[in-house]
């Protein structure tokens, strides 16, 4: 009603009033009177209306609704905006910005999981590091996602083990541990446990249910591969090969030409059972060592395989018997290496054709080459000699052997055409790391056994002055053996050697009880 009569006077004031002023109404509401002339007039208002905050949120909107007459008016939400808030709240201000700080530091959590993962299979997450749960964030379409990675979707579960008691449900619905179903999928989990080099694809992935009986297939071979990659491993590290060496001899033999004793190593001449021969030029002389012109360098293979029965030439040796039980079976191969250079010292020393010993480091032997210009001497097995050459050949070698059993005291214990070599017209011995001492247990059985090498050989390249083994055998060590057999021969030289050890165990000497009558006789052309 009230505003019903202020309409109704200002319609009247209206008809009153000249045309050309305007109505002093509410200044939001322009009303012209409708007798009067049109006068467009500018609305006149003061500086506090135009510097009012309000004036200019309502001007805002009639421009807004005018440009977007269509737009529906969004309802109020729960959504916290700068415009809906009430910031003179010093609490709300302090946890706006606490939530700003937050978006942003987990912000730079992702950034640092997508730089430490990368395209690596196995991801880290810093989940537990978050300050803001991920539904709240707004991150960008390209930021990375979170996700928990504790959890991958994608990955099979591994079966669930069976409890204590063996079973699980109840009557008809029991399962044992001996289920078919639940044990193949356990062998499928297990293999996972194999080596890494053993693939075994992925399973549990497929449902694959494995039997007892492929799983144990399966597990033995993996067992046996890693075994064998281990044996290759160890062989490729630290033990010589065919025509190669392992890298600390290949240091030994640097350190042999840097120090200027070898001018060069040219390469490999020959290969044993228990070493390996290179060639080598001979550097600047000493004054306590004459190095010759051209060496050889015989490197014993570590590895143990070659010496799994030859310890007897060494276990049983006086001269190394108190180290032996001392030593790994590694440096056992080392004091192998020594004991042939000391046996080459004493037949150096007695005149006898042989390789002559320059320097012995670890298990690397430098020797004089037999042979000129890189080419080794040929062996006695494959030099082709005339009858007198190998008649001469045959004497030489049984004054050599008598010199070996009387002045060197020693018995070579592998003597045959293969550790003899023809040069400059004379027979040179070769290879004495196994040879013993007369007094070794098994030293008469070795020069029986050299004996029978040596006659049989001369015997069949046609030399009719060559002695049978019985007879060699008593010609180089002096001894009086009369047997009609070789049985009732092995067993005399068996007997003496029993004598023989029980004497050197109760006197602790190395003196031999057997002697012959006066020296054996020395058989020369």
């Amino acid at each position: 009603g009230k505003l019903a009569q202020a309409d109704v006077r200002q319609r009247l004031y209206c008809s009153k009033t000249p045309s050309s002023q305007p109505c002093p109404g509410n200044r939001a509401f322009y009303f012209q009177c409708p007798w009067g002339a049109h006068n467009a007039t500018s609305m006149s208002c003061s500086l506090a209306d135009v510097m009012s905050e309000q004036l200019a949120k309502e001007l805002q909107l009639e421009e807004e609704n005018a440009a977007f007459p269509e737009v529906v008016a969004v309802a109020e939400g729960p959504f916290i905006t700068g415009e809906n808030i009430d910031t003179s709240s010093d609490l709300m201000l302090a946890q706006m910005l606490q939530m700003e700080f937050d978006r942003e530091y987990d912000a730079q959590l992702r950034r640092e999981e997508k730089k430490i993962n990368g395209d690596s299979k196995v991801s880290i997450s810093f989940e537990n590091y978050r300050k803001v749960h991920p539904y709240d964030s707004d991150s960008s379409e390209d930021e990375v996602d979170w996700q928990d990675t504790r959890h991958d979707p994608y990955r099979a579960d591994k079966p669930t083990t069976t409890p204590r008691k063996g079973f699980i449900g109840k009557g008809k619905d029991i399962t044992t541990k001996h289920d078919e179903v639940v044990c193949g999928r356990k062998n499928t989990a297990r293999m996972e446990n194999f080596a890494p080099e053993f693939q075994v694809g992925d399973g549990i992935g497929m449902d694959l249910k494995l039997s007892n009986q492929v799983f144990n297939a399966l597990k033995q071979h993996a067992y046996s591969e890693e075994r064998r990659s281990a044996r290759l491993h160890e062989k490729k590290e630290h033990s010589t090969a065919e025509k190669a060496v392992d890298p600390k001899t290949r240091l030994l033999m640097y350190k042999m030409v840097n120090s200027g004793m070898l001018e060069t190593i040219t390469g490999c001449v020959s290969t044993g059972k228990e070493s390996v021969v290179f060639h080598a030029y001979g550097g600047n002389a000493t004054e306590d060592k004459v190095i010759p012109p051209e060496c050889a360098i015989k490197v014993f293979k570590t590895t143990l395989n070659e010496f799994k029965n030859r310890d007897k030439y060494i276990k049983d040796d006086y001269r190394f018997k108190d180290r032996f039980s001392k030593l790994n079976p590694r440096k056992i191969i080392r004091m192998w290496a020594e004991k042939e250079m000391h046996n080459l010292t004493r037949m150096q020393n007695a005149g006898i054709p042989c390789p002559q010993v320059v320097i012995l480091k670890k298990h690397v032997l430098v020797m004089s080459f037999i042979g000129q210009d890189q080419v080794p001497a040929p062996k006695l097995k494959d030099v082709t000699l005339h009858s007198e050459d190998m008649k001469k050949a045959y004497y030489q070698v049984l004054n050599m052997m008598q010199q070996l059993y009387k002045e060197c005291n020693l018995v070579h214990a592998d003597l045959s055409e293969y550790n003899m070599l023809w040069h400059d017209g004379k027979v040179w011995l070769i290879d004495v790391s196994q040879s013993v001492e007369p007094t070794h247990p098994h030293g008469l059985e070795f020069l029986f056994r050299d004996c029978r090498n040596v006659a049989q050989f001369f015997q069949k390249a046609g030399v009719a002055e060559a002695l049978n083994e019985r007879e060699l055998f008593n010609a180089v060590s002096g001894l009086n053996i009369t047997a009609d057999n070789e049985v009732d021969f092995q067993a005399e030289i068996e007997a003496l050697e029993k004598m023989n050890e029980d004497h050197v165990q109760n006197h602790g000497k190395k003196l031999s009880v057997f002697s012959g009558d006066g020296d054996p006789p020395i058989y020369n052309e």
